[in-house]
């Protein structure tokens, strides 16, 4: 709202408050000891119940309403894992990933104030994209706390490693007796007001997203070969949100020759506003293929101070075309100042009296979004083009 529109607004509404005031005072003090003073006593209230909706409109607690018509999405620092939440403007919720296990309750109590800073008090869906401990390992403490409605993953761990059968089992055995669900390609997770469809899961993706045509990819021919991962990270379930025109694209851990499978050679996935970088910002993943194939206006990088936030990734989708600012949860430490963020664009920058910061993302169905950074209480605006 304009300056000047809002400034009438406000006069009309201190004017509305100042008639009703008025009328309730005519009202307590009229006699009603003949016809015409009851017409008239009938006409004044009428018209003060005019004035008091008027004034109950204007209140803020419509404005509240207002705001809550809005996507949330939290990118938590759970220190070089995953956890981002994201609430709907219907109160829905999903929290994508736990990070890493108990450490005295850290990774947990940051998941809860995000859900405090978003108003809900339990989570609808938690969908775990693999089974590697900084993903996964945040289970067991977070069901001693928190109420979640069900559990979604890929099914069978699949990789040969003690460390990860480990993790499954203590996975398996958090969420005993509680709803769980096994998603597939093509799957979606239904939150009123969101589309959420499962691109990729168990090594296997979609090729087609309903509504959206496949187009054919023209950095297919130019990326390179890139080596099959045995690991769970090319298990890695991976989502598309979409809220009206707004796109959020979260893979996971999802490794190179999968992304590469994913988008080559025709790409289903639209242009993307927000893109939570692959894997934490490691050279194992972010291919050109992918980064520039869906044309993110925003990234966020999951990254820790010691942990992922590799050079050459940083730089793929720094140089994404119409990427116009790449945050990052922590500074690289390992890397350099040419491979890392501005510090405004940093929760947790090295130097920082204490971690755990987020970045707080706010969109709108009309495709334009805010990223807030918890650290300095900055907000930027982005507009839809």
């Amino acid at each position: 709202m304009k300056p000047s529109f809002r400034i009438a607004a406000q006069t009309v509404t201190l004017s509305a408050m100042r008639i009703a005031v008025q009328c309730l005072l005519l009202l307590s003090g009229s006699p009603l000891n003949t016809r015409r003073a009851r017409r008239l006593h009938a006409f004044t209230l009428s018209f003060c119940a005019l004035a008091l909706l008027f004034v109950c409109a204007q209140a803020p607690g419509s404005a509240q309403a207002s705001a809550q018509k809005r996507l949330l999405i939290y990118s938590i620092d759970v220190e070089g894992g995953q956890s981002t939440l994201i609430v709907a403007p219907s109160g829905g919720s999903l929290l994508v990933d736990t990070g890493w296990p108990d450490r005295d309750g850290r990774g947990t109590t940051r998941i809860q104030a995000a859900m405090k800073d978003a108003g809900i008090t339990h989570i609808d869906h938690v969908f775990t994209t693999h089974y590697h401990v900084d993903h996964v390992g945040g289970v067991p403490e977070l069901v001693k706390h928190v109420q979640v409605g069900e559990f979604i993953d890929h099914g069978p761990n699949r990789e040969d490693s003690s460390i990860t059968r480990r993790d499954f089992a203590a996975y398996l055995a958090a969420i005993e007796g509680k709803p769980r669900r096994v998603i597939h390609p093509g799957d979606t997770i239904q939150i009123p007001g969101l589309s959420i469809v499962v691109l990729a899961t168990d090594g296997e993706h979609i090729s087609a997203i309903p509504g959206v045509k496949p187009a054919p990819n023209p950095y297919c021919a130019s990326e390179r070969k890139w080596p099959d991962d045995p690991t769970e990270n090319a298990r890695s379930g991976g989502l598309l949100i979409t809220f009206g025109k707004f796109r959020f694209l979260d893979l996971g851990d999802l490794t190179g020759a999968k992304e590469v499978a994913l988008v080559c050679p025709n790409n289903p996935i639209p242009p993307i506003d927000l893109y939570l970088v692959n894997h934490h910002g490691m050279d194992l993943s972010n291919s050109r293929a992918l980064v520039e194939a869906v044309h993110p206006v925003v990234a966020i990088m999951n990254n820790g101070a010691h942990k992922a936030g590799m050079p050459e990734a940083w730089q793929t989708v720094h140089d994404s075309p119409g990427l116009q600012d790449l945050y990052m949860v922590h500074t690289a430490e390992g890397s350099d100042a040419a491979h890392n963020s501005p510090e405004a664009l940093i929760a947790n920058p090295k130097g920082a009296p204490a971690d755990g910061a987020y970045f707080k993302v706010v969109a709108s169905p009309a495709g334009s979004f805010s990223v807030t950074n918890s650290r300095t209480g900055q907000t930027k605006e982005y507009r839809r083009k």
